[in-house]
């Protein structure tokens, strides 16, 4: 999961990528307003953590833009300002959660956890223009639905559910195809050939990237 950290203060914004790149995240930062308003964007981020007093747009203004077009990303923000009030003004902004400073990393840490979790619960993930639906087990391009087979559908909901992350052939007989013992591997090549053919995916230039000898990895398009 990717998370994008507006803050404008250094040791914060530097205390926080430690620690959440510790836990396995993978982890943007715009040190001000403007900044992370162009990459809540352009990196599509599946979290945001967004201070309230930011150097050129303030935080709330941030909020409010995020909000204004379709993203629907959660937002948490981390800030100093601590009255009911504001807390208020923040969550009609569009904000999911707030959390006043000096906050403790392991609160944030479950509180990123049971947004992730939320997430989850909505069954609907997205790769770029890639929108894969759990619950109902459709594939959308473009907005333009894709039919996969089972397999070819277990397989890009692994890799999109791991995105950002190398996913080494071996774990992927493991966990998709659930073998546990030596298996030509070779057979995952035939299968992600086929999802890149009905996706329109090229070999070079897509989100799906073949890491020759290991494996794959997925990733948004910036």
């Amino acid at each position: 999961m990717k998370i994008l950290i507006v803050e404008d203060e250094k040791g914060i914004s530097d205390f926080l990528k430690q620690g959440l790149e510790e836990e396995g995240y993978e982890i943007i930062v715009a040190n001000d307003g403007e900044l992370g308003l162009e990459y809540a964007s352009s990196k599509k981020p599946d979290l945001i953590l967004l201070d309230w007093m930011l150097p050129k747009i303030i935080g709330l203004e941030v909020c409010k833009a995020i909000r204004k077009t379709d993203l629907k990303t959660p937002i948490i923000f981390l800030t100093a300002k601590d009255t009911i009030q504001e807390t208020i003004e923040g969550l009609k902004a569009g904000a999911n959660d707030y959390i006043k400073k000096p906050f403790s990393f392991e609160e944030l840490l479950e509180r990123i956890k049971i947004h992730f979790r939320t997430l989850e619960d909505n069954k609907q993930l997205t790769l770029g223009t890639i929108i894969i639906d759990i619950n109902t087990h459709q594939v959308f391009s473009d907005s333009k639905e894709v039919l996969l087979t089972h397999r070819e559908f277990e397989l890009l909901l692994y890799l999109i559910k791991n995105k950002g992350k190398v996913c080494t052939r071996t774990q992927i007989i493991e966990d998709v195809w659930n073998i546990h013992f030596e298996y030509d591997t070779g057979v995952i090549d035939v299968f992600m050939n086929s999802i890149r053919k009905k996706l329109n995916l090229s070999k070079d230039e897509d989100c799906i990237k073949t890491i020759r000898g290991v494996g794959y990895i997925a990733n948004d398009i910036n």
